[in-house]
């Protein structure tokens, strides 16, 4: 294999000694940058999450107060179809309403006594 001359002093550093073990005031140093670096980090995410939270809140107050005259229109119109209004009357107060459950069907169950059809 061909080593290029102008490179040799790279292969030398990486085959050189293993390194030497931290001393403590590096650990310390080491522990204070990164507790620096920590407390810089949730500060950011802090002020970005206030940012986020912030435009979040003005884009739907925005969307908010430009549908007022749609929602208007569609209460108007429920209450034109529905008559929800006061002083309406009970079968034309429920036409609107939607109520979500389940489906029960009435069955009527003849006497026993009277005689049974055969088909």
């Amino acid at each position: 294999m061909y080593r290029d001359p102008r490179f040799s002093g790279i292969f030398q550093t990486l085959g050189g000694p293993a390194a030497k073990p931290p001393t403590l005031l590096q650990k310390i140093v080491g522990a204070v940058v990164m507790a620096g670096v920590f407390v810089l980090a949730l500060t950011f995410s802090v002020a970005l999450f206030a940012v986020l939270l912030t435009v979040g809140v003005v884009v739907w107050g925005y969307l908010w107060w430009k549908t007022r005259a749609v929602r208007k229109a569609m209460r108007e119109q429920m209450d034109a179809a529905g008559g929800r209004g006061p002083g309406a009357g009970g079968a034309a107060r429920n036409q609107g309403l939607i109520i979500e459950g389940e489906v029960i069907r009435e069955v009527r169950v003849e006497d026993e006594d009277a005689p049974r059809r055969r088909d």
